[in-house]
């Protein structure tokens, strides 16, 4: 069981190792949709408000990014009518109450620290995948 194949993820993640790593896991437990990566909320923004770009299926994203990071985009996200249905999960290492209740009141589907190890960070984005995999979302 994965995410329609058609659709695009993105991840927005300054940090290469760690969307490295992501790109790695989901290849690991099979799923095959188009990543797109964009480095901070910014860029973020311009690909999902740019009309040519597919609309991913979920957006995962990292809170501390430069420009504009990961609450910013949420915020900005949630005021946009076109883009405020998107899915989003945080994947962070920020293990702060603050970012956690802030990123919950910005409609986060999901709040999830990354592990330090391989095979846990695996098991995190098994379990993104897995919980998408089941949910209804709007068209």
């Amino acid at each position: 069981m994965e995410m329609k194949t058609d659709e695009t993820i993105l991840l927005v993640e300054d940090d290469v190792v760690d969307a490295m790593t992501v790109k790695r896991a989901l290849r690991e437990i099979n799923v095959t949709n188009h990543l797109v990566v964009k480095a901070n909320g910014e860029e973020a923004l311009a690909y999902l408000r740019d009309t040519k770009n597919p609309k991913p299926c979920i957006i995962i994203l990292d809170l501390n990014m430069p420009k504009m990071n990961g609450l910013e985009l949420l915020k900005a996200l949630k005021e946009d009518e076109h883009l405020r249905r998107i899915p989003a999960v945080v994947l962070t290492t920020s293990k702060g109450e603050q970012d956690r209740f802030e990123s919950f009141n910005l409609s986060v589907a999901g709040y999830m620290i990354k592990p330090v190890e391989y095979p846990q960070f695996v098991e995190v984005v098994r379990n993104i995948n897995l919980y998408w995999t089941l949910s209804e979302l709007p068209d």
